[in-house]
């Protein structure tokens, strides 16, 4: 009999607690589980799985606030052997309490580097996310709608940045990996996967005006640029269909700049130096 478990793709952590503690409690060590995804594609030699019963008198797995954190943050990850890892950490950390602050140890760092991995997921959507104005929600303030294809299953984790910096309006955040919706007052979750919109609105004109205008012809790097905006992304922003053409005329933009006659100032830098001179002394 293989002892075992059947997990959906996106299980969080707190799906997996109660299947991993009972696995404990049955004194199932972690080379003898075998965690499996039901959209998996099954193979012939797959055997089935069950669920081991927990002994009764079997003490409760006892987990240090970092470790605990550092499973929270990986069962994000989409790596679908995080489970396997998720639960050897649990089992090792039985008889190694302090195995979580040892960077080192082969688990540990594995388990570092998915946190890595998800934060950086985190930081990029919350970079390079775009909304679009759709017209107004239903209690007349202002509706907006945004796609995003994150690599992991990060809604939860930048569900609240996105509350607190766009509170004043109504939007909606769509992904493969489910959405975020807020209201104004309640921010929802879901986990159905979404299609991907056919977007586009007034301001989109404008914002690619805008970053024509702030873009630096004599300062490229697109090593450096590839690296912060990595291609992936470039699909769903709309100033990157303007990045080749910016590329292209940066050189005779720059030759232009170099032959380009001195400027006055404006008026007004005028009318403040004036009134800089004018100031009487303290």
């Amino acid at each position: 009999m293989a002892f075992g478990a059947i997990v959906e793709h996106d299980t969080s952590f707190s799906e997996w607690r109660p299947i991993a503690r009972q696995c404990f409690l049955a004194g199932v060590p972690p080379e003898e589980l075998e965690w499996r995804c039901a959209s998996a594609e099954a193979s012939l030699f797959d055997a089935p799985l069950t669920l081991p019963s927990p002994k009764p008198d079997a003490p409760n797995p006892i987990l240090r606030s970092n470790c605990l954190a550092l499973l929270k943050s990986i069962l994000r990850h989409a790596d679908q052997t995080r489970f396997d890892l998720a639960y050897r950490i649990l089992w090792r950390a039985q008889s190694e309490p302090s195995l979580a602050a040892i960077p080192l140890d082969p688990d540990i760092a594995r388990a570092l580097r998915m946190v890595h991995q998800i934060r950086r997921d985190a930081h990029k959507m919350e970079a390079f996310l775009r909304f679009r104005d759709i017209g107004e929600s239903q209690n007349g303030r202002r509706l907006f709608l945004a796609w995003f294809e994150p690599d992991h299953y990060i809604l939860p984790t930048v569900a609240p940045f996105f509350t607190r910096r766009f509170t004043d309006m109504d939007w909606a955040i769509l992904t493969p990996k489910g959405s975020i919706t807020w209201n104004g007052e309640t921010c929802t979750l879901s986990r159905t996967a979404c299609s991907k919109p056919d977007l586009s609105d007034s301001l989109e004109q404008l914002w690619q005006t805008y970053y024509m205008a702030i873009f630096n012809p004599a300062r490229i790097k697109t090593k450096a640029m590839r690296s912060e905006m990595p291609r992936k992304y470039w699909k769903n922003l709309p100033e990157t269909r303007l990045i080749p053409q910016m590329l292209a005329q940066a050189g005779t933009r720059v030759k232009a700049m170099e032959t380009q006659q001195p400027q006055e100032a404006p008026y007004f830098h005028k009318r403040l130096q004036q009134r800089r001179t004018e100031k009487p002394e303290p």
